[in-house]
């Protein structure tokens, strides 16, 4: 029979094991243990689940065919791959000036995701997150990006446009390459199988991920960066797998696996991940440093402020006059020739390396055994069904979609003007 731990038994499942405890209670063999024992070893479930299913069947034969009750707290969290829908539905609604509400996206979200449910609360934490706020808009309230989002995309689209070549054509100026981490477990695989109604599934997917590996790599229109993939074992199989890069680990990958492998005088497209992030020695300090390091800036810099300044004084001082950070990585990459450009956050529809690493794993999710051999050996193949086709289709694409938010922004700020 097939049962999954922590997941109720169906009511087919529980006649199942009334049939089998009652054969055992009828046939008295000779071997050790109760009829509960050997029901619950030839199912494959717990002594308590057949006692409880029993207790049941005792009480109320009926019971067993009312559906099983959703134990715990219900799942409202919103994935991450909902991100690009919503952006899109919310964006769609502003243009077409429709009032927008969370009900309204929760049954879009409902619509195209079947029967998962999500939670109002929930959603309008997730749509916070996500850098939507819930404005005053033209003739009404509606959801609308926040100001700073839909700057740092404003000023990465110019950047990705001005660097296109004259003609239309997919050509750039300064090569482009997007680099990006992802990761995947040793159990990643389809949970959907064809298989005889009869006999029902023979595969049985092992309780949890498995062992995860970390996966770092880059690519240009011309297919994967050579020589720059990256794949190591997490010390984690849960959790954000961000947490296993580290400075260190990013710098020493970039020096020695970017940069003498790129074109000269790349743009190389990052995210925002916290490693892409350390601050140069030479750079002014942020709100996230410390109280010291600002006073010691300001010192420097013969800014005076007094000695009994509390830490949010001195972070409005900096807001005010320090010039923008510069990040360790950008002036590697500059001493090299290349320019570092990162994607405005909450936009990974935006890096098309993120379709890649799709491509990878659903060849991954489809060849899988559960085995870490075959997962490395599936890796790779998956890698190899990433050509300078694929890549060259895919940054094209992500090229309209960057035209498609130039448009459609400039059409809000005309509107706000009007």
């Amino acid at each position: 029979m097939d049962s999954i731990r922590g997941k109720p038994l169906t009511p087919e499942a529980k006649k199942i094991v009334v049939s089998v405890k009652q054969y055992f209670d009828r046939n008295k063999f000779q071997t050790s243990g109760s009829s509960t024992k050997r029901t619950a070893d030839a199912l494959g479930i717990g002594q308590a689940t057949v006692k409880r299913v029993m207790a049941d069947y005792g009480r109320d034969p009926s019971l067993l065919d009312e559906p099983a009750k959703i134990r715990g707290r219900p799942a409202h969290a919103v994935s991450a791959s909902n991100q690009e829908l919503v952006r899109t539905f919310i964006r769609s609604a502003n243009k077409n000036g429709e009032y927008i509400t969370l009900a309204a996206i929760r049954d879009f979200l409902q619509e195209e995701s079947g029967d998962e449910s999500f939670h109002r609360a929930t959603l309008a934490r997730t749509l916070n997150r996500w850098g939507f706020e819930f404005g005053q808009g033209t003739r009404s309230q509606h959801l609308k990006e926040k100001d700073h989002v839909i700057a740092a995309r404003q000023r990465y689209i110019r950047k990705k446009r001005n660097n296109r070549a004259p003609g239309g054509d997919a050509n750039t100026i300064r090569p482009e390459v997007y680099l990006d981490e992802s990761y995947v477990n040793k159990n990643h695989s389809n949970d959907f199988i064809w298989y005889s109604g009869e006999d029902g599934p023979w595969v049985q997917k092992p309780t949890g991920k498995g062992e995860r590996l970390i996966i770092v790599n880059a690519i240009t229109k011309s297919g994967w960066v050579p020589d720059a993939k990256l794949v190591f074992k997490s010390t984690t199989k849960t959790g954000d797998y961000h947490g296993q890069m580290n400075w260190e680990l990013f710098e020493k990958w970039f020096t020695e696996m970017i940069i003498p492998n790129i074109p000269a005088n790349s743009l190389i497209v990052m995210d925002n991940a916290p490693y892409h992030n350390i601050l140069s020695e030479h750079s002014s300090p942020t709100p996230s440093c410390s109280k010291k390091k600002i006073m010691d800036w300001l010192e420097q810099n013969k800014i005076y402020c007094r000695d009994d300044c509390l830490k949010p004084e001195l972070v409005e001082i900096i807001k005010k006059i320090a010039p923008e950070p510069i990040y360790a990585i950008d002036e590697i990459a500059k001493s090299f020739g290349h320019e570092v450009l990162r994607t405005p956050p909450y936009h990974p529809e935006l890096q098309p390396i993120e379709t890649c690493w799709g491509v990878v794993k659903n060849h991954i999710a489809r060849n899988c055994d559960f085995t870490m051999k075959n997962l490395i050996k599936q890796l790779d193949n998956g890698f190899e069904k990433v050509t300078a086709e694929t890549c060259s289709r895919i940054i094209a694409k992500i090229r309209k979609v960057e035209d498609e938010f130039w448009a459609d922004d400039l059409k809000f700020d005309s509107q706000e003007i009007g």
